[in-house]
């Protein structure tokens, strides 16, 4: 054991349950996180389908209640397509769209060239 001397600073009747303790703080933490954040966990305790809870969220979404965008357009560059969008409080946002590129090509029946010397 290569951390043998922390006990003679710490007492292993102090460290030993206060490493335990932190470890389910963290861990309770993290589940809770969990629960809080996602959807499927409410449906799986209720016995429902999955997907159930978005749908009935989905159902009182409105969308004359949504905040869209009221402008937007796109330049072409270099790069690829700069497109700006007028958000609904006024402020913009900028983004380059990239074009696609083939890096590399396989075709599956073909086999790459082995060259020895």
């Amino acid at each position: 054991m290569n951390n043998a001397k922390m006990w003679l600073v710490v007492s292993p009747t102090v460290g030993v349950p206060l490493f335990l303790g932190a470890v389910a703080i963290g861990s309770f933490a993290v589940h809770t996180q969990v629960v809080r954040n996602t959807s499927w966990v409410s449906d799986f305790l209720q016995g429902v389908p999955m997907g159930t809870g978005d749908e009935q969220a989905a159902a009182l979404m409105d969308g004359t209640t949504l905040k869209t965008a009221k402008a937007s357009y796109a330049l072409p560059t270099e790069d690829g397509l700069q497109v700006t969008v007028i958000l609904p409080n006024g402020t913009h946002a900028q983004a380059i769209l990239n074009t696609p590129q083939t890096l590399v090509s396989l075709q599956s029946d073909a086999l790459p060239t082995v060259i020895t010397q």
